[in-house]
């Protein structure tokens, strides 16, 4: 029975990640169509992001009434009228008025699913759940890549929509099964109470998360990452197709490219947990996607672009789960969760606030920057995410030598 509402959260994570690679590859058509300046994507993306960040932020008390099933119906029907709204759009305006719902559907899902999974299931499924928000991604793209060669978008959202309401309509009739799930994964509590976490517990009750040691560094790290993530899937067609002069159909489909990156490197880092922990995985996501930043940057031949933009994603792949899955080992049981919720928040205001930016940038100056902005936030992930490991093993040397003095 776990197993198989395991399988309806998947298909509910591909659901949310469909819509979020969309607007990045339909741009560079929908941009003509609406006569629309190069960074009214950016502000549609602000946009959506701000709903996001506003129902995750009440998500707890939504999901505390009406229960994770619930919600989550409730706002794939959300995010599908949303789509519906886009592909009949006569105008920019009604495309920022169905941005609202579109992104206030995308955060109760988000936060509900991750909540969910992390309290009732082990670990390594954190990993595939992104997995399948990267399947979703991935198709978007390659659905959208179908229309747009025929300069007709508004279809590839219209696809997109119904698919969302078959999910939804899927899911309605799945709900008993969330009831009958119980919260039984005693094994995963027995995980976190054994492990030996970076803070004293008995700290934590009386300083506030944001005082703790490194705390600070995590959420610079989250802010980066997604400030990555997010400019690579909403800019990345538009370089290729301004810069390095490819179809707006290829472009579509080398950043589905990208996305599928994100998805397999998810699928083979849940196995790879297995073996090898968190932070070694942190550190070679980085710099892989550091090493896929340089040859976007570096003046190569076009398929090296492809290249950079499918290491990007395997890089950038296993660093969001394995973050989230380190808070309780970082800063102790006690306060992780209301840092998680803090790292959640700053990682959406890099989803939020960065690819607008850019795009504001991009605009006065040219998309040429494009590149260059992915070295510099992956480069200041890469480096705040390091100097709190060194921080976290400081505090382990001052913890081991307390210990032992006690014992002498």
């Amino acid at each position: 029975m776990a197993t198989f509402l395991l399988v309806i959260i998947y298909l509910a994570f591909i659901s949310l990640g469909l819509p979020d690679s969309l607007l990045g590859a339909a741009w560079p058509v929908m941009q003509t169509d609406f006569d629309a300046p190069l960074e009214t994507a950016g502000l549609l993306f602000m946009t959506i992001a701000g709903g996001t960040i506003i129902s995750s932020l009440i998500s707890g008390r939504i999901l505390k009434r009406f229960g994770t099933g619930k919600v989550t119906v409730v706002s794939t029907i959300l995010t599908a009228g949303a789509l519906l709204g886009f592909s009949f759009a006569p105008s920019v305006i009604w495309l920022f008025l169905c941005a609202i719902p579109l992104g206030l559907g995308a955060g109760a899902i988000d936060a509900g699913l991750n909540d969910y999974v992390a309290a009732h299931y082990k670990a390594h499924h954190m990993s595939w759940l992104h997995c399948f928000w990267g399947v979703g991604a991935t198709l978007g793209p390659v659905i959208m890549a179908q229309y747009i060669s025929g300069r007709n978008w508004s279809n590839g959202y219209l696809t997109i929509s119904g698919i969302q309401f078959v999910l939804a309509l899927i899911l309605l009739f799945t709900l008993p099964l969330w009831n009958r799930v119980k919260s039984s994964n005693t094994a995963l509590n027995q995980d976190l109470e054994d492990q030996n976490y970076g803070f004293h517990e008995e700290q934590a009750e009386i300083v506030k998360p944001l005082q703790i040691k490194g705390v600070k560094l995590a959420l610079t790290s989250f802010l980066f990452y997604c400030g990555a993530e997010a400019t690579m899937g909403l800019w990345g067609s538009s370089f290729l197709v301004n810069v390095k002069e490819l179809s707006p159909t290829a472009a579509a489909q080398w950043v589905s490219f990208y996305y599928a990156g994100i998805t397999i490197g998810r699928f083979i880092t849940g196995f790879i947990t297995f073996k090898m922990n968190s932070p070694i995985l942190i550190r070679m996501g980085q710099i892989i996607a550091l090493a896929g930043a340089a040859l976007l940057f570096l003046p190569l031949p076009s398929i090296f672009s492809l290249v950079g933009f499918i290491l990007v994603g395997l890089g950038l792949a296993p660093i969001f789960p394995c973050m989230l899955h380190e808070t309780p080992t970082r800063f102790g049981k006690k306060p992780s969760q209301t840092i998680m919720g803090y790292q959640m928040a700053v990682a959406y205001t890099g989803s939020t606030f960065m690819p607008p930016l850019l795009g504001f940038a991009a605009s006065h100056l040219t998309i040429g920057i494009f590149p260059f902005c992915i070295v510099v936030f992956v480069a200041a992930m890469f480096l705040s995410s390091e100097k709190l490991n060194s921080l976290l093993k400081k505090k382990d040397l001052v913890k081991t030598k307390n210990s032992s003095s006690t014992v002498w």
